[in-house]
């Protein structure tokens, strides 16, 4: 990932600007420290810190046109620009850059270019011509984006929060799947799913289809010029990333430039659920597998920084992005600078286990879709900044246009778990990588139930945190709770925890206002917390929150469905481990 900061008409076009859109440029440069680029005309900026993963050597930005009239900043991958380039044939691109189609794209089809990138992007595009301009973001917001507005009329656009908050009187998110355009001064959805609607879809299940739509989400995501590897924890969704990056991997050019063995990464803390299973998983495969561990103090120690580069206060997003964050900084360090992950495929195939409850097939469709609108402020934010903290790419292809369309046109009635008939949470998902020929993976594997991310790593990680949290904010504090924060009011200590440092960050109310709020149960939205009447007294966004349906369920609640999942992995870990901290690294 790299970072973009824009400034755009902001009626300066003065030395002492120019030097101020650097300072704050600089704020970014964890996301590309490869190289810096800014360039300007008259009062408007675009500025580009780079993490090179195509052509390294020539594809600095931003970026331009032939006669240099228009001029873009990126961020993302542009995963078909060699078929573009085809439609591009009487223009002159300089680079191999993926990026480097955009401008030539808008010189022949204007703004309404967008809808033919596949892949995951935040851009910026100035028409020097007439100093118009446009700002962009993918589909589902893999890439983070904010647009901020300054007192002298100017606009702003940056890649993260921290480029923004002391310089705009308002900032907020750039909403996923839309343009900004200055001819009209206001956003347009670009990105017009059939899902979108939430109508319910009726097309039959057929595994074959969904499991070759996968396969060549993850295909064209090998596109790379640098050392990559996946990201691997020995769930479903990681384990079957890995295992179609493994079959697929050789003859790719990413081979040819760095052999055809994958690397796996996994971290967690010593004897987790994840690390167990993403040893086997990668035995399986036949990955050079590289185990990071961590204790609960390594990661408390962290969660400042965690909460600054993240830039939110969101409970279960900073459970899961301090370990991520934690790997990423050792991922890095190896020398790789882009992964394979599994984000998304809980959000389409309803694989987070409070979807058990799920009344009919009509709410379940309905919260799946709810569930994708919202992954830019939950996941795909927390893959995005915990890995671009370091320098580190991540690519989702469950997140692919094209296999969301195809999984969501899925009649739900197949995506609903039924005990009855042996079907789990991602049944559809599960059965079209069932291949007894040539398994996909092991069995028990293809069939383990699902375990959020900050679970996986280690139950006592979450004990440990509300432990911290509960010796940091005192009951007095929390009857205060709603006169300090107004707005999305802690209801925990830990919550609680994590605002005051958020705040101490971001004090601006802008900036409060790009995190999400509102009642959840294992990483529900509000409406299905409906569900189930318990639930309400239970909020906590944890898996194990799932009353009866987590092995590992809070409370003495049990899963009664072990018929059709694993048997539950006991972590071992005593409840706060505070030894002395250190990550280490088994290969």
């Amino acid at each position: 990932m790299c970072g973009i900061l824009a400034v755009l008409g902001c009626s300066d076009d003065s030395q002492a600007k120019r030097v101020r859109v650097l300072e704050l440029s600089r704020r970014l440069k964890h996301r590309g420290p490869d190289w810096s680029g800014l360039y300007q005309h008259a009062d408007f900026y675009l500025s580009h810190q780079r993490l090179a993963i195509i052509d390294p050597a020539s594809g600095d930005q931003p970026l331009y046109n032939e006669d240099e009239s228009i001029v873009v900043t990126v961020n993302g991958e542009i995963y078909n620009h060699e078929e573009l380039r085809k439609k591009l044939r009487n223009h002159k691109i300089r680079t191999d850059s993926d990026c480097d189609v955009i401008s030539h794209l808008y010189e022949e089809y204007g703004e309404n270019f967008v809808d033919m990138l596949d892949g995951m992007f935040s851009f910026v595009l100035l028409d020097t011509r007439d100093n118009s301009f446009i700002a962009a973001r993918d589909a589902i917001g893999i890439t983070s984006l904010y647009i901020g507005w300054g007192l002298d009329g100017s606009v702003w656009i940056s890649s993260e929060l921290k480029a923004l908050n002391d310089d705009c009187e308002h900032f907020e998110t750039f909403p996923p799947g839309h343009l900004y355009s200055s001819k009209e001064a206001g956003f347009k959805r670009w990105y017009n799913p059939t899902w979108f609607s939430e109508d319910i879809p009726s097309t039959p299940y057929d595994p074959l289809v969904l499991r070759c739509a996968l396969e060549n989400a993850v295909i064209k995501r090998l596109m790379t010029d640098v050392p990559f590897g996946v990201l691997l924890s020995g769930g479903l969704d990681s384990s079957l990333i890995a295992s179609i990056t493994a079959r697929h991997l050789a003859g790719t050019r990413a081979a040819k430039h760095w052999g055809t063995q994958l690397h796996s990464f996994c971290v967690g803390l010593e004897g987790s659920p994840d690390l167990k299973a993403a040893r086997e998983v990668a035995d399986f495969l036949g990955t050079v597998h590289h185990e990071f561990h961590f204790t609960v103090q390594d990661g408390i120690d962290a969660i400042e920084d965690v909460i600054y580069h993240v830039e939110t206060y969101d409970v279960t997003t900073i459970r899961a992005s301090t370990p991520m964050f934690l790997m990423a900084r050792k991922i890095k360090s190896l020398g790789v600078k882009m992964v394979i992950s599994g984000e998304g495929a809980d959000e389409i195939f309803g694989g987070y286990l409070y979807f058990h409850k799920a009344p009919n097939k009509e709410e379940f469709h309905r919260e799946s879709c709810r569930k994708i609108k919202a992954l830019h402020m939950y996941d795909c934010l927390r893959a995005n900044k915990a890995t671009s903290a370091w320098g580190l790419e991540v690519r989702v292809p469950f997140l692919d246009k094209e296999f969301i369309n195809v999984a969501m046109a899925i009649d739900p009635e197949w995506k609903m778990i039924k005990h009855d008939q042996g079907r789990i949470e991602k049944w559809v998902l599960r059965r079209a990588f069932n291949d007894e020929q040539q398994p996909y993976l092991p069995k028990h594997v293809l069939y383990r139930q699902k375990e959020q991310f900050s679970d996986g790593v280690g139950y006592s990680w979450i004990d440990g945190l509300k432990a911290h949290a509960a010796q940091h904010v005192t009951d007095k504090m929390m009857v205060n709770a709603e006169h300090i924060f107004p707005q999305n009011t802690p209801t925990s200590k830990e919550a609680y925890y994590y605002r005051t440092i958020f705040e101490r960050f971001f004090p601006q109310n802008s900036a409060r206002q790009t995190v999400p709020g509102g009642p959840s149960i294992a990483c529900s939205t509000a409406k299905a917390v409906e569900w189930d009447a318990t639930w309400s007294k239970n909020l906590d966004p944890s898996g194990r929150a799932a009353l009866g349906v987590h092995a590992s369920a809070y409370g003495d609640e049990v899963n009664h469905i072990n018929d059709v999942v694993p048997p539950k992995i006991i972590d071992p870990i005593s409840r706060m481990n505070v030894s002395t901290p250190e990550v280490e690294i088994l290969s």
